[in-house]
């Protein structure tokens, strides 16, 4: 090792015995700082409201033919490949799409009505008067927002709503606020493997996280039901109209031939004979269609209740009974770590020793 190479190691190595007395000099200042780091973070963590969170996992119903083609698609993409939307067959709301219909202002805002009560009361409220005026905060967000909020009755111009004339095309300001609140606490994901799809709901109050958690996946599976059978509820009701006309012109039919039957049977002519024929095939022509008719139309209901999808609850909604956060401790902790090492940092800077200890 040359002379050089050995004096510049000499000089850019540590030494932790000046570090440690630099520090053991200036161990006072930790004394003050981290008394006040700690209260300042004890206050802090206290003013944060505490929030629950409910969580539902559920299962749909897939054809044998779309999971088989699901699974492809997956094993395909682990090795880059992709097999276009062959997994999503003739269905074009699949799964992995859930999150992003979860994500749309009109389902959002469909949460609006939904009823909701705390645990510790019994007066009901819609779910959009809770979230605009029953949510805490911490103090100093409370003080920051009074003075607006008073200036917001003064003036006399404070957002109202009509429950029942949302229209999610044109939100108001409030509204507005309250579906992106919604977005936050709301959360919707699918596993892509198993397809399983997980509902995450957060609130300050556990019994309206799980309320929430209910009502999303209710409603989640009803919109899911409703486009699933949606061709083959209207091709029911188009059967249900035919039968209802084939019937009556059946029962026409069959009024008329009894009739002419009645008003004729001791008259031999040939054209009696002749018309009660007519009148008799007309009749069996309108039965046969009828008849025809009447098995389209269960088979049509039938394919209402083929189509329907099947839900499978892994993990129903339940009043949580532990808090989710936020964990003070953990938080306390925090700051007072970052509160040790930004004065270490400082008195290493003023002693001189910041610099070797970063190799400049």
């Amino acid at each position: 090792m040359s002379e050089n190479e050995y004096i510049e190691q000499e000089e850019s190595s540590i030494d932790f015995g000046q570090i440690f007395a630099a520090i053991k000099k200036r161990k006072r200042l930790y004394y003050k700082v981290l008394p006040i780091v700690f209260v300042l973070a004890c206050v802090y963590t206290l003013g944060l409201p505490n929030y629950y969170n409910c969580e539902v996992k559920l299962s749909p119903e897939l054809s044998t033919k779309r999971s088989a083609t699901s699974s492809l698609s997956a094993l395909a993409s682990q090795f880059g490949m992709n097999l276009g939307n062959s997994a999503m067959g003739s269905e074009a709301l699949f799964p992995t799409l859930y999150p992003d219909l979860m994500n749309s202002t009109d389902f959002k805002a469909s949460l609006f009505n939904v009823p909701v009560h705390k645990k510790d009361s019994t007066r009901m409220m819609s779910y959009y008067d809770y979230m605009a005026k029953e949510q805490k905060q911490s103090w100093w967000g409370a003080a920051i927002s009074a003075p607006f909020k008073l200036l917001g009755e003064l003036i006399g111009k404070e957002d109202t709503i009509d429950q029942h004339k949302v229209d999610p095309f044109m939100l108001t300001k409030e509204q507005a606020k309250i579906v992106k609140a919604i977005d936050k606490k709301v959360v919707c994901d699918v596993d892509k493997k198993t397809m399983v799809i997980t509902i995450n709901v957060t609130d300050q109050d556990p019994l309206i996280a799980a309320t929430m958690a209910d009502s999303v996946q209710q409603r989640l599976q009803n919109f899911i039901t409703d486009y699933r059978t949606k061709k083959a509820k209207i091709d029911l009701d188009y059967n249900r109209k035919l039968f209802k006309e084939a019937k009556a012109r059946y029962d026409k039919a069959r009024q008329l031939y009894a009739s002419f039957s009645d008003a004729n049977q001791d008259i031999i002519l040939e054209s009696v004979r002749t018309k009660l024929t007519d009148l008799e095939n007309e009749m069996q022509l309108q039965f046969n269609n009828y008849n025809s008719i009447a098995q389209q139309l269960q088979l049509a209901e039938a394919k209402v209740q083929e189509e329907t999808p099947a839900f499978t609850t892994l993990q129903s909604a339940t009043v949580p009974v532990k808090k989710a956060g936020p964990s003070r401790a953990k938080m306390v902790l925090i700051f007072l770590f970052l509160a040790f090492l930004g004065t270490t940092v400082y008195i290493l800077h003023k002693e001189n020793q910041l610099k070797p200890l970063l190799g400049l």
